[in-house]
């Protein structure tokens, strides 16, 4: 270990003597790093919330289609629906999209006839009666409203309507509730001016997982014309999405990656004539090649480990401190007109032990090969050279 200790204390020196050189790539490498962290960290933490967000997700949701494209579903389908074997509950849901054209945010309008259960309030009370909401954070930040403010928004009739916010929910994944606005079902069917014999989609739940799709089939069955959508094709659906995103970042970012590729083998095919006359002198003076190796091995190590770390956290502090201003247009798609919400920090190990054996593994050989080729040619020579 005294041995080790004392060959590192050496590596260390020997970087100091050429700082600026071992400085400048240093940033590079260091913003190699962070640029695939970056990518890695906000693709699995939009993943995560994704992930919170369906956790409460109904097992089915079915909708109808009309020239293929969503459109208003019957609400007498649930009588059909609900007379299927299996099923345990059967909910007409009306919601919709709303877009304030002066804060440039879209919203996500909710109308409900019981109280929902997978909405747990922060403060208030969820609206009893026509005229009143309740709201995510991200629309109490966007409008800087407070609770007992108006709310005011613009109907399908291009209508001003005043709604006094009750209460501001909070969820496992801010994601779910961050651009919502909760109103009785009856206010939002004013407000978009829907048939009372429509809804948006009708929720199912079943009794035993196992046959959900089964139901899903009896269901396109019996209602041509419906789609059927369970809780796992959706959890599908946002993982490709992510990944596809997140997989034209990777690419795009594949010329730094090989800028860095060729500033490293720059390194190994163009060893200075000064390491190569250290290394002379090492060996003259009666170093082994394993000694030379690992003095070498110390100094790839900490410009690798350094590089990778700094690179980690400045991918942490742009991601889940700033938001990921550089990334988030691109992997949140059209989302990014949501109010702005806070990434839960989340990060997958596996992830990790992958970039770092993908950065530093490589620049450590590149390290080596070279020291190892001057370090068994003859000392004098590799002196002369």
């Amino acid at each position: 270990m005294t041995r080790q200790l004392k060959l590192l204390e050496h590596a260390l020196a020997g970087l100091l003597r050429r700082k600026y050189k071992n400085l400048s790539l240093l940033v590079v490498y260091a913003f190699t790093v962070a640029t695939l962290g970056s990518v890695l960290f906000l693709t699995h933490a939009l993943k995560a919330e994704a992930i919170g967000s369906l956790a409460e997700a109904p097992d089915l949701v079915v909708q109808r289609l009309v020239a293929g494209r969503h459109d208003l579903i019957p609400t007498d389908y649930v009588v059909s629906i609900r007379a299927l074997p299996g099923v345990k509950k059967v909910t007409p849901r009306v919601w919709g999209y709303y877009y304030d054209a002066l804060l440039r945010a879209n919203f996500t309008l909710m109308g409900f006839s019981d109280e929902p259960q997978d909405l747990e309030l922060l403060e208030g009370r969820l609206p009893g009666a026509p005229y009143e909401c309740a709201v995510g954070n991200g629309v109490i930040e966007v409008f800087g409203a407070e609770i007992g403010d108006m709310l005011v928004l613009l109907d399908s009739r291009e209508q001003n309507q005043l709604y006094e916010i009750t209460g501001r929910f909070k969820a496992a994944s801010s994601l779910l509730t961050n651009d919502l606005i909760v109103m009785q079902e009856n206010t939002l069917r004013d407000f978009f001016a829907m048939d009372r014999k429509l809804a948006t989609d009708i929720a199912v739940e079943v009794y035993n997982p196992r046959e959900i799709n089964t139901l899903a089939k009896k269901i396109r069955s019996h209602l041509p014309g419906t789609r059927p959508i369970t809780r796992s094709e959706i959890l599908h659906t946002y993982d490709t999405i992510f990944n596809w995103r997140s997989g034209m970042m990777l690419a795009v970012m594949v010329a730094a990656l090989i800028a860095f590729c060729i500033l490293a083998w720059d390194k190994a095919t163009g060893i200075s004539a000064d390491e190569k006359r250290e290394i002379g002198i090492l060996k003259a003076v009666g170093w082994e090649t394993a000694d030379v190796l690992a003095v070498k091995f110390w100094e790839g190590l900490a410009i690798s480990l350094s590089a990778f770390l700094i690179g980690l956290t400045a991918a942490w502090v742009h991601v889940f401190t700033l938001g990921a201003p550089a990334l988030t247009p691109i992997l949140k798609g059209w989302s990014v007109l949501f109010p702005t919400f806070a990434l839960v920090p989340v990060v997958d190990l596996y992830q990790l032990f992958v970039l770092a054996f993908l950065t530093i593994a490589p620049y450590l050989a590149c390290t080596l090969i070279p020291s190892w080729k001057a370090a068994v040619t003859d000392p004098e020579q590799v002196m002369r050279n």
